[in-house]
């Protein structure tokens, strides 16, 4: 796979490897405590570690995303490498599959050769849509598979809880702020992408920054990270 470099390789920061490893680390960490965590439907922990863990998957697939631009690391090898890690702990997305997918969004913005986006406009039509692109069988039985294997060390109660639920939280999460509402209307502009008022602790919690979509497409070789730089 040739990974189309979005910026030079002299260009990235190499904060971007500890940064992506990091929140691949924080998302292991999280998830081995929740699973050892007593459930008490009355402990508002609970929740918060719901979206806690909801977040860090989110995370996982912004470091995949930042991969497929070629910018967590100038060594294309350690960015493919945590690309792949990533997309894959990501309920077993594949790196290969989602990369030349992404690139087909950045190329054809908003039209029918966008694979995510979709006419209609509807939120729940334009989501089934954008699911059916990324999921696939093999994802599905991956999951039940390793369910069942998990299931002979941790509760199931807890994995439900904090592994599962919090993976298809943030596949709306994803959709709605980083799809949904960058991309629904009529946007003229030269990228067809709307972006968020200018608040960069409610861009970071609620999508990493990808709220500020316009900005992405007009740079993509900027990292997660640094993209509320690019917010005038």
């Amino acid at each position: 796979m040739s990974l189309a470099q979005t910026s030079t390789s002299n260009s990235i920061d190499p904060k971007g490897l500890l940064i992506g490893w990091g929140i691949i680390a924080s998302w292991f960490a999280s998830l081995y405590g929740l699973l050892h965590f007593p459930i008490s439907w009355s402990d508002p922990w609970i929740y918060l570690g719901v979206l806690v863990q909801m977040h860090l998957y989110t995370g996982l697939f912004i470091t995949a995303h930042d991969a497929m631009h070629g910018v967590v690391s100038a060594n294309k090898k350690l960015n493919l490498l945590t690309g792949w890690i990533a997309a894959l702990l990501f309920s077993y997305n594949f790196f290969g599959r989602l990369f030349p997918k992404h690139h087909e969004h950045h190329r054809h913005v908003a039209t029918d050769q966008d694979p995510d986006y979709h006419p209609s406009g509807k939120f729940l039509i334009w989501y089934y849509s954008f699911i059916r692109q990324y999921v696939t069988l093999w994802q599905i039985l991956l999951m039940a598979v390793t369910f069942n294997i998990l299931k002979l060390f941790f509760p199931t109660e807890n994995l439900i809880l904090f592994w599962m639920v919090p993976a298809i939280l943030s596949t709306f999460q994803l959709f709605y702020f980083g799809t949904y509402l960058p991309h629904r209307g009529e946007n003229e502009n030269k990228h067809h992408s709307g972006t968020q008022d200018k608040n960069h602790l409610w861009a970071f919690l609620s999508c990493y920054f990808f709220g500020y979509h316009y900005e992405h497409h007009d740079s993509p070789g900027t990292p997660w990270w640094r993209l509320w730089r690019a917010k005038s």
